[in-house]
């Protein structure tokens, strides 16, 4: 996730008015597609803005008056250096190429990025553009992925699962507290849906182990909430779950998932015992992911340790 600073003061906020202001007494601008500290750099594209271009350019760098309050840690690109007559006057980034840098005490939403990307691809500067496209294309692959984790999810939880997967908005510690809200309310739905502990922590390895088959690598948010439950249960009743009958491959998956996060191994260490270690050690070596394999190599689940 993103890192912010929240922004307390109420001075000196970002308005589209000091934007204008700015460029109004520009002699020329500089577009640079790199970061300030690039801008030097003989490789990056660049675009000198002059004349009646200033104006243009001004347009469409209105801001939402007030700015969000945060500033992010990431340095932001391209970078526009604004001179005057006796110098550069300014220098702002976009930020993820939604938002301007720079002006005021925070980070500030452009009125309307899109056309801003659009007007900087025809004046040759298409890396924003590019960007953009890969930004739409990782967001309708995160959304995919966390659909397909909500329908994975055991009867009777899906409205649930919805909503411990919402993504997380502006405001991080608002997000944080809907996040714990909605894990609260999920627990509460798992005990009253199964109550009986073995099925309830099967139903529970079989969701976990659906991130272990995503490709797009990571833990996300909504897939430690279902280890987490898994941590709730008692360690002799998990493993008992998994001897009760043969468990499915998507148990299995979600029994290596568990058995190799830190608060498992930190109490249980990464032994295993029979038959639970050879159930485990077979399937990874059959039809294990990647991961998985490694996972095993250094020695986890009770298997002998192959690398250093």
């Amino acid at each position: 996730m993103i890192g912010r600073e929240t922004v307390r003061m109420t001075e000196n906020v970002p308005t589209t008015a000091q934007v204008q202001d700015v460029l109004n007494r520009a002699t020329h601008v500089v577009i640079v597609e790199g970061s300030p500290d690039e801008v030097d750099s003989i490789g990056l594209a660049r675009l000198v803005v002059t004349g009646d271009k200033i104006a243009d350019l001004a347009r469409h760098l209105a801001i939402v008056d007030g700015g969000t309050g945060d500033n992010c840690r990431c340095r932001g690109w391209p970078t526009i250096m604004v001179h005057g007559a006796y110098g550069e006057t300014a220098c702002w980034t976009l930020h993820h190429q939604t938002g301007l840098r720079g002006i005021g005490n925070c980070d500030a939403d452009l009125r309307d990025g899109p056309a801003l990307t659009e007007w900087l691809a025809r004046h040759g500067l298409t890396g924003s553009q590019r960007a953009q496209e890969r930004l739409a294309e990782e967001e309708a692959e995160a959304e995919q992925r966390r659909m397909r984790w909500i329908q994975a999810a055991p009867a009777g939880l899906a409205d649930a699962a919805a909503d411990v997967s919402q993504p997380p908005g502006r405001d991080d510690e608002a997000w944080s507290r809907q996040l714990d809200d909605a894990e609260d309310r999920l627990a509460a739905l798992v005990q009253q849906h199964y109550p009986d502990a073995i099925e309830r922590i099967r139903a529970l390895l079989a969701w976990a182990g659906i991130r272990s088959r995503e490709s797009s690598g990571g833990s996300m948010w909504y897939d430690i909430a279902v280890l987490r439950q898994l941590h709730y249960e008692s360690s002799d009743l998990v493993l008992a779950a998994l001897a009760a009958r043969p468990p499915s491959p998507a148990q299995l998956d979600g029994a290596s998932e568990l058995f190799g996060t830190l608060e498992w191994t930190k109490v249980h260490d990464r032994h295993l015992p029979e038959p639970q270690r050879s159930m485990l050690i077979g399937h990874i070596q059959a039809e294990g992911t990647d991961a998985m394999r490694r996972r095993l190599s250094w020695g986890y689940y009770g298997a002998e340790r192959t690398v250093d």
